[in-house]
């Protein structure tokens, strides 16, 4: 057995003859026990929460979206389509054109973002486990129909049963104009849909967004070719990266093409920097706990003073004493920092099993706390815990091996 280490346990078992060092010593173990655990759980909590997003995007967002990399719309004639069509991987290609308009709904109304697709877009059924009331249908023997998000749905007091009361889609005719003449008998465009369902993802959405067939959008805006967006489905997500890279490489510089994480980057890093300040603020207070080994470290070193002067008449050097109480700082640190994984481990399988720590927020998607545990995290988080229990435990053990021999 390593001699340093094996003294190091005989000093971190052995009753102590004062008992305020073996106080510090288990107030140490428990500030590293208990840092590491919040470390370990708050980080999980963050890959829940990012996960979650993740997830709600999957109902709205497309695996790859194609848009203008200047300007809002670009022309989208089929050639286009096929060579996009002809890439491999691509399971589907949904056109989209995007605007808002002012939506009116017997004596309310409200500006909302519609949301032109084709006929693909229902076959892909991203809205099939968030339809909360009526039906996903768009176009019906030449009727046009449409989805509502739940809360405009709400605000406007749409009724899904009564079919002769139509929602009212009003845009600017002259859109280039800075000025529009609103007693203009020939102001606006305005056409009818049936709403036919409602759907519930997330406020962002329920509270902005509305589908309808794209010949009704195309109509409406006036548009022929033009397109604000193509949205692709893949068939398989894990050749999402590559499948991207090669449509990129067809459509050249003049096109944006974004996966699901990049049509949301700025709310995914905003996660990721709280995720780094709480890892930060966490890290500084597991070094707050660890002063704790560094004065127990301390004061071990002035009680065991006559055992170093006899380790050293018996041949060791500065070196060896070092390490010794190194030693015993790894085993304090080491102690805690194994107990406060156990525990945080415990904490997030039992909240991902049981849920029991509930989100509070009543009519909130998730009742309880969302958390996914990654092997990172733990690494990384016994990483810092030894590198701050090592650099704490180094003074202390420096200063023993310099004990003065008489």
């Amino acid at each position: 057995m390593n001699f340093p280490f094996f003294i190091a346990k005989r000093y971190f078992f052995a009753r102590k003859k004062t008992s305020f060092i073996s106080l510090i010593s288990m107030i140490s173990m428990l500030g590293v026990g208990v840092g590491t655990m919040a470390l370990v759980v708050v980080l999980s909590v963050f890959n829940g929460l990012e996960d979650f997003q993740r997830g709600l995007y999957k109902s709205f967002d497309a695996d790859l979206k194609i848009s203008p990399k200047k300007g809002k719309y670009f022309n989208c004639p089929p050639a286009l389509l096929q060579k996009i069509g002809k890439v491999q991987g691509v399971e589907s290609i949904t056109q989209v054109i995007e605007e808002n308009v002012l939506l009116r709904y017997r004596d309310a109304q409200m500006v909302v973002n519609l949301k032109g697709v084709d006929e693909s877009f229902l076959k892909q059924e991203r809205l099939k486990k968030m339809m909360i009331d009526g039906h996903a249908i768009l176009d019906d023997n030449g009727i046009a129909y449409s989805i509502v998000g739940s809360g405009i749905a709400v605000k406007l007091g749409i009724d899904i049963d009564a079919f002769f009361t139509p929602l009212e889609v009003w845009y600017p005719r002259n859109k280039q104009s800075k000025t529009l003449d609103f007693y203009a008998t020939d102001a606006f465009n305005k056409q009818n849909l049936v709403p036919a369902g409602i759907f519930a993802i997330e406020q962002q959405y329920d509270d902005n967004y509305i589908y309808a067939p794209l010949s009704f959008a195309q109509s409406l805006f006036e548009l022929n070719n033009q397109r604000t967006a193509i949205e692709i489905k893949v068939a398989n997500e894990e050749a999402t990266a590559n499948i991207q890279d090669k449509i990129q490489e067809i459509l050249g510089t003049n096109y944006i093409v974004q996966n699901q994480d990049e049509q949301h980057a700025s709310l995914l890093r905003a996660i990721k920097i709280e995720k780094l300040f709480v890892f930060l603020t966490l890290t500084f207070i597991i070094g707050i706990a660890s002063f704790n080994i560094f004065f127990s470290l301390s004061m071990l070193a002035i009680e065991k003073k006559e055992d170093v002067k006899t380790l050293y008449a018996m041949g060791a050097d500065s070196r060896m004493i070092q390490k010794i109480f190194l030693s015993e700082g790894a085993i304090v640190a080491f102690t805690g920092a194994i107990v406060g994984l156990i525990l945080g481990f415990t904490l997030c399988w039992l909240q991902q099993s049981y849920g029991f720590i509930s989100m509070g927020i009543v009519g909130a998607l998730i009742d309880a706390y969302p958390v996914k545990m990654q092997f990172s995290d733990f690494f990384f988080t016994t990483i810092v815990v030894v590198l701050i229990t090592l650099l704490a435990s180094y003074f202390p053990a420096k200063r023993a091996a310099n004990v003065e021999i008489v």
